[in-house]
């Protein structure tokens, strides 16, 4: 899903909502899924205050709650770290490589692995809801 589309969704949904348009508030969505990046709300934040330094911390956590509840973004929680948000993509599904030293987290997605998985799941009579490789 593109900015554009994004943006769009977003408003159509504080719309539904009866939430009030926030220029603020479209700054941030923007920039969020623009950077198509992992952001903790502190480095969301921290980017976003040196074009924006009228943006507050609250406002950023609350835009990113809302993308959250509205399906435009997800939170992840890797390790013990802080909670990371990221923007759906187009393909759902992927998985992450994190460097345990640097934090640098990489998105992949790989057919052999899921399928795999799968047939794991159904040696041992599972049903798949939810994985996490570590």
């Amino acid at each position: 899903m593109n900015e554009k589309d994004t943006l769009k969704r977003f408003m159509e949904h504080k719309s539904k909502h009866g939430l009030k348009s926030s220029d603020k508030r479209s700054f941030i969505v923007s920039y969020f899924v623009k950077a198509d990046r992992h952001f903790t709300v502190e480095e969301l934040y921290d980017e976003i205050k040196r074009s924006e330094p009228a943006v507050s911390y609250s406002t950023v956590y609350r835009a990113l709650k809302l993308l959250v509840q509205f399906g435009l973004a997800t939170k992840c929680t890797f390790d013990e770290s802080a909670e990371r948000y990221e923007p759906i993509h187009k393909s759902q599904h992927h998985d992450h490589l994190i460097c345990r030293k640097c934090g640098r987290i990489i998105e992949f997605e790989n057919d052999k692995i899921e399928k795999l998985q799968e047939e794991v799941a159904h040696k041992y009579h599972f049903h798949i809801t939810a994985h996490r490789l570590q």
